[in-house]
C-alpha cells in the first residue's frame, strides 16, 4: 500500500511547521519543559483555535475535520522535530484515537467534541509495574458497582498523566480486558506522580483504589479493540520519531558545514560523510515504514498489526541511532546542557520503550508472520 501525499497534506505540513518555527523555538521549548504544567496552555489553545489541530483526526460529527492517521502523522512529524512539550500526543493520538475507534457513540459524543476544541486533555493508561504494554498482561481490576464500575490498580508511564482531565484506563473486567474512562477528579484516584528521563514529555505513575469509572468500547472481551488502539498509538509514535530523527540529521549536517578542523569543514572528511549518509539511509527507510503504516491505518486494513510492528521497531531504532550520531558529529558541544542534542537523545530513548521496545515489536512481528523466535534471532 503506497501513501501519496496530496497538495492539502503538504499545505498542512507547511502550516504546522511555520506555526512551530514562530511559536516553539528552542528557547520556548526549554522554558515550557521546566514549567510546573509541563506545557504552555496558551500555545495549546492556539493550536486548537488557530489551526484546529486537535480535531485533525476526528470525525466531523464530533467536531473534527474528518482526517485520520495520515493527517495526524503529518502533524506529529512536525511536533517531533521541535520536541514540543504538549499533551497533544496523549490527548489526540492516544485518547482521541481510542475513543474514535471504540464504536461507543455515547462516549464519542461525550468527550470527542471537547478534545477537538481543546477544552479537554486526556491520555491512555495501559502499562503497569511489570513494564509490559501487552493487553493480556494487565492486572488492574474493574469491578461492577451500583453506578457503573470501580477500577483498582497501578498504572505506569502514563504520558502526561499528571495533567490529563480524562484517563482512559485499561483494566481487567469479568469478561476480559476493557477500557474505562476515569475523571481526574474521581474518588479513589491518587494524584499522579510525574517523573521521566525526557524533560519534554512527562510520564506519570497513577494509583487507583476503587476509582469510579465508565466503560468505553465493545462489550465482552475487548482485547481485539485494545490491540487496534495500541497499534494506532505505535503508528502515531513512529511518525513523531521520524520528525525527531530528521531534526537530528539536519542539525548534524548543518554543523558539519560550519565546524572547521585542520583548515577544512568537518563535513569534507570521509568519516563524517559516511555517518551522515548512513543516517539519511536509515531515516528514509524508517520514513517509508512509518508512512506505509499510516496508510494501512487510514484504510483500516487487516495488515495493521504487521505494519505497526515494523514501523514501531524500525523508527525507534532509527531515532536513537541518529540522535547518538548527532552528538558524535557535534563532539564536545553536543554533550552540553546548552545544546539541544541531548534533548533529542532523551526523547529517543524514552519513546523507544513506549508501547513496547523494538525487540518486543520484532518478536510480535515474528509471531504475526509465522517465524519462530529462534529463526528471527538467527536472522
Amino acid at each position: 500500500m503506497t501513501l501519496t501525499f496530496t497538495e492539502e497534506h503538504e499545505e498542512l505540513r507547511a502550516t504546522v511547521r511555520r506555526f512551530l518555527v514562530d511559536k516553539a523555538p528552542s528557547e520556548a521549548v526549554r522554558r515550557t519543559m521546566e514549567s510546573e504544567e509541563g506545557h504552555d496552555p496558551l500555545l495549546w489553545r492556539q493550536m486548537a483555535d488557530q489551526l484546529g489541530l486537535h480535531g485533525v483526526a476526528l470525525p466531523p460529527d464530533c467536531g473534527g475535520f474528518g482526517g485520520g492517521p495520515v493527517e495526524l502523522g503529518i502533524v506529529l512529524e512536525e511536533l517531533g522535530r521541535v520536541l514540543l512539550p504538549s499533551p497533544y500526543f496523549a490527548t489526540v493520538a492516544l485518547a482521541g484515537q481510542a475513543l474514535a475507534a471504540s464504536g461507543d457513540d455515547a462516549a464519542k459524543a461525550r468527550w470527542l467534541p471537547s478534545i477537538a476544541d481543546g477544552s479537554l486533555t486526556g491520555t491512555l493508561a495501559l502499562a503497569e509495574e511489570s513494564g509490559s504494554w501487552n493487553v493480556q498482561d494487565v492486572v488492574a481490576r474493574a469491578d461492577r458497582a451500583d453506578t457503573g464500575w470501580r477500577v483498582s490498580g497501578t498504572k505506569m508511564f502514563v504520558i502526561d498523566g499528571h495533567s490529563a482531565d480524562l484517563l482512559l484506563v485499561v483494566a481487567r473486567a469479568d469478561t476480559g480486558p476493557a477500557l474505562f474512562a476515569v475523571d481526574s477528579g474521581a474518588g479513589g484516584l491518587t494524584p499522579p506522580r510525574p517523573g521521566t528521563l525526557d524533560p519534554t514529555r512527562r510520564l506519570a505513575r497513577i494509583d487507583l483504589d476503587g476509582a469510579t469509572a465508565l466503560r468505553v468500547g465493545p462489550e465482552g472481551d475487548a482485547t481485539g479493540y485494545l490491540r487496534t488502539v495500541t497499534d494506532l498509538a505505535a503508528v502515531a509514535l513512529a511518525a513523531e520519531q521520524i520528525g525527531g530523527a530528521q531534526a537530528c540529521l539536519d542539525a548534524a549536517v548543518e554543523y558539519a558545514k560550519v565546524r572547521v578542523q585542520f583548515g577544512r569543514p568537518i563535513g569534507s572528511f570521509q568519516a563524517v560523510k559516511h555517518k551522515c549518509a548512513d543516517m539519511l539511509l536509515k531515516i528514509e527507510s524508517a520514513r517509508s515504514a512509518a508512512h506505509h503504516a499510516m496508510a494501512v491505518a487510514a484504510e483500516g486494513a487487516d495488515e495493521l498489526p504487521v505494519a505497526a510492528a515494523v514501523a514501531a521497531a524500525y523508527c525507534a531504532d532509527t531515532f536513537t541511532h541518529v540522535a547518538k550520531e548527532n552528538i558524535q558529529i557535534h563532539g564536545g558541544i553536543g554533550y552540553t546542557w546548552e545544546h539541544d542534542a541531548h534533548l533529542h537523545l532523551k526523547r529517543a530513548k524514552s519513546s523507544e520503550q513506549l508501547f513496547g521496545s523494538p525487540a518486543v515489536h520484532r518478536g510480535r512481528l515474528a509471531d504475526l508472520v509465522g517465524i519462530s523466535a529462534t529463526t528471527a534471532t538467527e536472522g
